[in-house]
């Protein structure tokens, strides 16, 4: 059998596994390196960010429970105005143990700002990343114990007022204030080598050097970047309006049953209040002359005809309690979706519940992109926005608490508020003496009838809550196409022993004046009191 059946593949290594999200491991050598210490996290925090290159270590997380400890060293940033190229080095930092496959969290970098998310970009001629190969086309490459792996993926370029971007993905929580350099040309990478020692037919070495290095695959001018822009959606949820922002898309929901009475479409003498609140969230959020699409929604009791027409007369009745109250200098459209549109499941033991949730009338509208805080103190708390400074680079934090179910162990770090988000690590650790399965689906704690799209996965079951307001934050999403979507929370499958695995989550962020929230970890319960950094 060849050299390269035997061996363990690399694909890229941990952060190349995360930009093509799974590959395989080779190992080619027996050496082995510890572990750098690292710093205290908190005196980091004060410190002021040092320059490039950043150091982040976690586990290769693979199928079968076979992984290593492994670092991924950020070098540098650089976009030239259409595309950016990250320059990273991975290192692996135990002996490999064999031909194992790995899955990790995709890499995305973020501008915790707007929301934008950024994918790395592939050659549809080959269906790869761009950047490092080995063999043209495969995204597999020779990887080496105690051996600098270096690499290089290419992404869209972001606006060119953004100066700094965080890193997500690969099993390292993430990686805030990566400062980008503006450049005319990227800076070209050294002269491959790697055929000279390691045989691209066999895969079969010879004595390797101190440095290895790749030739790149570089997009050339004019690619279609649209499909690898992606936003964050978020939905922040309180017992009379929930808001949901996606991109430059915004929507208010106003929930019926505080509205209207049963069957009815006259409103209250509640909603006045209600539209009041709303039309000064409206104030704030849009420019003038913004077109405002008034919705309204029900639930599916009732026939087809009678839900369109109460759903219809419902959104008309909004619409003329808005526009008196914000008065001239914006544009109005009524539509009717009767029970076409559900957020949450009904027939299940929260049925109640999910149909109070259905039953709304929804304001949407298109917001500008510009980050801006919310300064109004009279509208929808759902509906503010609370926007601070990208976070600046810090070294890895201490856990804060750790809670345990069914022999899984989480380790609870404090949130870092991040521009417009909170990202919140945690580690799950086995506390048995066998590779475990975390199975941690069917959130006990999952409020009735919360929207079924934010209780699914790992970690899709987590939110946080504000103790004072109780607005509850769901993980936020990713729209990935149209009407797609993926959490933008990692997902854990087999745990080794004893090891940690880190995991991420992302919230929308709460007031500047808010320092600690409620985590409901799915599985895990309720948990108080987490600090934000």
């Amino acid at each position: 059998m060849s050299q390269r059946a035997l061996g363990a593949i690399g694909a890229a290594l941990a952060l190349s596994l995360a930009l093509s999200s799974c590959g395989l491991l080779r190992d080619l050598t027996d050496a082995e390196d510890e572990p750098p210490p690292q710093e205290n996290s908190e005196q980091a925090q004060e410190d002021p960010a040092p320059e490039l290159p950043y150091t982040r270590q976690g586990r290769m997380f693979v199928e079968d429970g076979n992984d290593v400890a492994f670092e991924v060293v950020i070098n540098a940033l650089e976009s030239n105005g259409e595309y950016m190229m990250i320059d990273v080095t991975h290192n692996i930092l135990e002996p490999l143990p064999g031909t194992v496959t790995s899955t990790v969290a995709p890499i995305r970098m973020v501008d915790p700002l707007s929301g934008e998310v950024l994918r790395v970009l592939n050659n549809e001629e080959h269906g790869e990343n761009y950047g490092t190969y080995f063999e043209e086309g495969d995204p597999f490459l020779p990887t080496h114990e105690g051996l600098p792996l270096p690499m290089r993926r290419y992404f869209p370029a972001p606006s060119e007022d953004v100066q700094t971007l965080t890193f997500t993905g690969s099993g390292l929580g993430y990686v805030p204030g990566i400062p980008i350099t503006h450049v005319d040309e990227f800076t070209q990478a050294p002269e491959p080598n790697v055929y000279d020692h390691i045989d691209p037919h066999t895969w079969e070495q010879g004595e390797l050097p101190e440095e290895i290095f790749y030739p790149e695959d570089v997009p050339e001018p004019g690619l279609d970047v649209a499909p690898y822009r992606q936003s964050m959606e978020s939905f922040v949820d309180s017992p009379t309006a929930s808001t949901t922002r996606s991109g430059d898309q915004e929507t208010i929901a106003l929930h019926s049953d505080n509205m209207f009475e049963v069957d009815e479409a006259d409103p209250t003498d509640e909603a006045a209040e209600t539209i009041r609140r709303t039309a000064a969230s409206l104030r704030e959020n849009l420019a003038q002359g913004t077109e405002i699409t008034v919705i309204g929604h029900t639930d599916s009791t009732g026939s087809h005809s009678h839900n369109q027409t109460l759903s219809q007369e419902r959104a008309q009745a909004a619409r003329e309690l808005i526009e008196e109250e914000l008065g001239e200098g914006f544009t109005f459209a009524t539509e009717g979706r009767g029970a076409d549109e559900l957020l949450a499941q009904e027939g299940e033991d929260d049925d109640e519940e999910a149909r109070a949730r259905n039953r709304r009338v929804e304001f949407f509208y298109e917001v500008p992109m510009e980050a801006t805080d919310s300064q109004d103190t009279e509208g929808l708390e759902a509906a503010q926005r609370h926007v601070a400074d990208p976070a600046p680079y810090f070294e890895e934090m201490d856990v804060h608490t750790t809670v345990s179910h069914n022999d899984i162990d989480l380790n609870v770090y404090p949130l870092v508020r991040d521009g417009a988000y909170l990202f919140q690590v945690v580690g799950f650790q086995n506390a048995t003496l066998s590779d475990l399965e975390a199975d941690l689906e069917g959130d006990e704690a999952r409020l009735p009838g919360s929207p079924a799209q934010y209780a699914e996965g790992t970690m899709g079951g987590f939110r946080l809550e504000e103790a004072d307001s109780g607005l509850i934050r769901y993980v936020i999403r990713i729209s990935t196409g149209e009407e797609e979507y993926e959490d933008f929370a990692d997902e854990i499958h087999t745990l080794s022993p004893g090891e940690e695995y880190l995991a991420l989550a992302v919230f929308p962020a709460p007031a500047a004046e808010v320092t600690e929230m409620t985590l409901y970890a799915g599985a895990f319960g309720e948990i108080p009191r987490i600090p934000i950094q």
